[in-house]
């Protein structure tokens, strides 16, 4: 079986490139996108093991892109961390979560980002 594939979903070129780099390093296969749209579109077409999804988009917002996803029988079961800057470090530690109530609960991660932690959450949703 080859690398897990990951899908990063991010507006900011730099937070993907680094994402890239560091997940490539530990032997992920990384496909990139800049807004939940091409996040979508990417979604159904490469089918990932993982998706990293900003909240915050121009376009297609994350939450927008996840309920997109729910939708969809080929992208509905790929599970998600949301990486962002609207929620702090100890709400991500309590995952008080609650600011998309109508979500289901996915995990969340504050910008910015522990590598090490952000991959040990991405070993837990992938279960390896």
């Amino acid at each position: 079986m080859g690398a897990k594939k990951i899908l990063v979903v991010d507006d900011e070129k730099k937070i993907r490139e680094l994402l890239e780099l560091r997940l490539s390093s530990a032997g992920y296969q990384v496909i990139q996108a800049k807004d939940g749209e091409e996040g979508l579109a990417k979604a159904k077409e490469c089918r990932p093991d993982l998706i990293l999804m900003d909240v915050m988009m121009p376009k297609v917002d994350g939450p927008e892109a996840v309920k997109g996803l729910q939708e969809d029988p080929v992208t509905k079961d790929i599970p998600v961390i949301f990486l962002t800057a609207i929620i702090t470090k100890e709400e991500e530690e309590g995952q008080m979560s609650g600011v998309f109530t109508d979500m289901p609960r996915y995990r969340f991660m504050a910008k910015p980002f522990d590598p090490q932690k952000l991959l040990a959450e991405i070993k837990k949703a992938l279960k390896e």
